[in-house]
């Protein structure tokens, strides 16, 4: 083989792997299985998955698809052997990768290629995948979509086309309660972020859980939450007599000589109760409050934490989530401080919580209706 057949042969094979990429990341399934010879085999031994032909590697990847909220590729050269009509290589691999249950990370792998030259040109006759690191820290970034229902974007063997002349997403309501598939979605996503997550009929049920949940003379804090009061989990906890009660002790101190005892009983109670201003389906929690002094129980400094999510604080992401907080909790929120404090709310401080480090201290009651705001 002279040296400009060599040249000519790895450019085109460089060329192979750039199209498998373009082709996972347009969603290109059928492009993406014309690239293996029709014997060629895909193989994912940490998943594990097999696909043998390519109308097994099409059909596999539309199954692997489904289980994705966001997947990105970026693959970087690697080396090419050559050997007359057959060749080896690698290509290695960064991912970044969501599933619709919650599962995401950061991802390194090598390609370990076989490429066999055809009458169609070079094509894969093998691609093994080898992951060599994963770091499964929850992702703080999402999609740029306005909703879950838009499609999805596809692993590195699972791709559609992407249609750019599709109609948008509709935008995501805020006050409609979340379907049964949305609800279960969270609180699967929820349950692999460390929270226990449950789905509820109605505030009823969740005011008797919490009776289930918080044994008799607990130290409780409840927040500043519409879903409390509606429900009447508020007066349960404040003024049942079941419960050592914090926020009842908190207002019997003086303010400006009691300052510091305040915030030591409100950092650290034995439960908090509370509501969220929103609930990812991808597995977080999202808090807003203008003083801030409510968040450090909710953050951590309370043994447990229960959460009741109305249905209509579901929503597909973190961006959501954030645009949630500002265009509909804030002015409900500004209306009902105007009229109790004659001064105006603020977003002085927002708590996300991605997950909880702490298995079985926080639990969500995700509610089937609407309630708060």
């Amino acid at each position: 083989m002279n040296d400009f057949q060599a040249i000519a042969d790895r450019v085109e094979i460089e060329a192979l792997r750039g199209e498998f990429t373009d082709a996972a990341m347009m969603r290109d399934r059928p492009r993406l299985a014309s690239l293996f010879t029709p014997d060629g085999v895909l193989r994912i031994p940490d998943i594990p998955a097999e696909q043998v032909g390519r109308e097994e590697i099409r059909t596999g990847g539309e199954r692997l698809q489904s289980q994705w909220d966001f997947f990105v590729q970026t693959t970087h050269p690697g080396t090419i052997l050559l050997d007359g009509d057959t060749a080896t290589g690698r290509a290695y691999i960064q991912e970044l990768a969501r599933t619709l249950d919650g599962r995401q990370g950061l991802n390194y792998a090598v390609y370990h290629d076989r490429y066999r030259r055809t009458a169609e040109g070079w094509k894969f006759a093998e691609r093994v995948y080898e992951v060599r690191y994963l770091d499964t820290s929850p992702l703080a970034g999402t999609a740029p979509r306005a909703a879950r229902g838009a499609e999805d974007d596809a692993t590195d063997a699972t791709a559609t086309p992407v249609d750019a002349t599709a109609a948008p997403a509709p935008a995501v309501s805020f006050t409609d309660p979340a379907s049964a598939e949305r609800l279960e979605r969270a609180a699967a996503a929820l349950r692999a972020n460390g929270f226990a997550a449950e789905i509820l009929d109605d505030a009823a049920a969740a005011r008797a859980r919490i009776g289930e949940l918080i044994p008799e003379g607990a130290g409780v804090l409840t927040g500043a939450s519409e879903t409390l009061r509606l429900s009447g989990i508020d007066e349960d906890i404040n003024a049942g007599g079941r419960y050592d009660a914090v926020k009842p002790r908190v207002l019997a101190i003086d303010r400006a000589t009691g300052a510091d005892e305040i915030r030591r009983l409100m950092a650290g109670p034995d439960f908090v109760v509370n509501s969220v201003a929103a609930a990812t389906e991808t597995g977080s929690l999202v808090l807003a409050s203008g003083s801030g002094s409510q968040l450090p129980a909710n953050a951590g400094g309370a043994g447990h934490a229960v959460w009741i999510v109305g249905a209509q604080k579901v929503v597909p992401d973190l961006s959501t989530a954030l645009r949630r907080v500002e265009e509909h909790v804030l002015p409900l929120e500004n209306v009902r401080a105007q009229a109790a404090y004659g001064m105006p709310s603020a977003v002085n401080r927002l708590l996300v919580l991605n997950a909880e480090p702490r298995p079985g201290r926080g639990t969500v009651l995700l509610l089937r209706e609407a309630i708060g705001y």
